[in-house]
């Protein structure tokens, strides 16, 4: 399993979930909710725990 910390704008964060939402090797556990960065109003973070899916390629 691995615990990934994603920094970036809201835009930029909601790209990067969608993409390892979809992707079939990756099995999503958990994703946290955004926080703001100190000192920033653009930019935030998030959480997210995977691990690899056990799908076999053709």
């Amino acid at each position: 399993m691995l615990k990934i910390r994603v920094m970036g704008t809201k835009n930029d964060i909601a790209w990067f979930q969608k993409i390892i939402m979809r992707h079939p090797k990756i099995e999503v556990m958990e994703l946290s909710e955004l926080y703001s960065n100190k000192g920033t109003k653009q930019y935030y973070r998030a959480y997210a725990e995977i691990k690899k899916s056990n799908v076999k390629e053709k």
